[in-house]
């Protein structure tokens, strides 16, 4: 996925977090990360940073946003305790035993060698770090809206995203343990037409995957319907944590 194509004009608008939905994830995390504070955090995959900050002000220690998009890190929001650094997740521009936590917010799908990605994660962990992983899973893929007006877009995303067996081998393999699958119900939008707006953006990468004439006729369908909303419905998605831990002394 090239972000530094048109994805980085649109992403932060797109994929603005709405407050609660802020807060939701701020609890989520805080109750899987370790219970000692300050964290130093790594968010891998940071983009605009739209959690870079959050996690800042949540754990109260340094983060550092790792993102390879050198136009998505132009758009990144500052904080006096974040820094963001180019990076892969196959090459973490951080020391060994350097972090408390490390976030993966709908990054793990674009890495290229996952491998040496989850041996990566576990080598800047120090003992008693934590790893958590917000993704979608191709065998426990949630109904969500945005399928329902783009038919294939469920196909495309059961083909990029990862099965749930799959990640779990992959982390113990780098010496990571599997502590917990929590189901975070958020907030996606407070109303179909606010819905509609942020799809029109195209900020969700399956996007780019979709036939354009399939787009066009979801976005009308959209439309259509937040036309016709006469009270406003928010818009709830499920999604999927994952939470590993660091086993043992390296």
């Amino acid at each position: 996925m090239d972000y530094d194509g048109r994805q980085h004009t649109v992403y932060a608008t797109g994929r603005a977090l709405p407050g609660e939905t802020a807060r939701t994830w701020a609890e989520a995390f805080s109750a899987r990360a370790p219970a000692h504070r300050p964290l130093t955090v790594l968010d891998l995959g940071s983009g605009t940073g739209r959690f870079t900050p959050l996690l800042a002000g949540t754990f109260g220690g340094q983060v550092y946003g790792v993102e390879p998009s050198s136009r998505m890190r132009e758009q990144a929001a500052a904080h006096p305790a974040v820094r963001y650094l180019e990076g892969r997740a196959e090459a973490v521009p951080l020391p060994d035993s350097s972090c408390d936590l490390a976030l993966l917010f709908l990054s793990l799908h674009h890495f290229t060698a996952p491998p040496a990605a989850a041996a990566e994660i576990r080598r800047v962990l120090r003992p008693g770090g934590r790893v958590l992983i917000r993704s979608a899973f191709s065998d426990r893929m949630p109904d969500l809206l945005w399928h329902r007006y783009f038919p294939s877009a469920r196909g495309v995303e059961e083909r990029i995203f990862p099965s749930l067996p799959a990640v779990l081998e992959l982390f113990a393999a780098a010496g990571l343990e599997f502590v917990a699958l929590d189901r975070i119900r958020e907030l996606s939008a407070p109303s179909l037409a606010a819905y509609a707006e942020r799809l029109k953006l195209r900020a969700i990468s399956t996007f780019e995957h979709l036939p354009e004439a399939e787009i066009e006729r979801g976005l009308a369908a959209l439309e259509s319907d937040a036309a016709a909303e006469r009270v406003p419905r928010p818009v709830h998605l499920d999604s999927d944590l994952l939470t590993f831990a660091v086993r043992g002394p390296r």
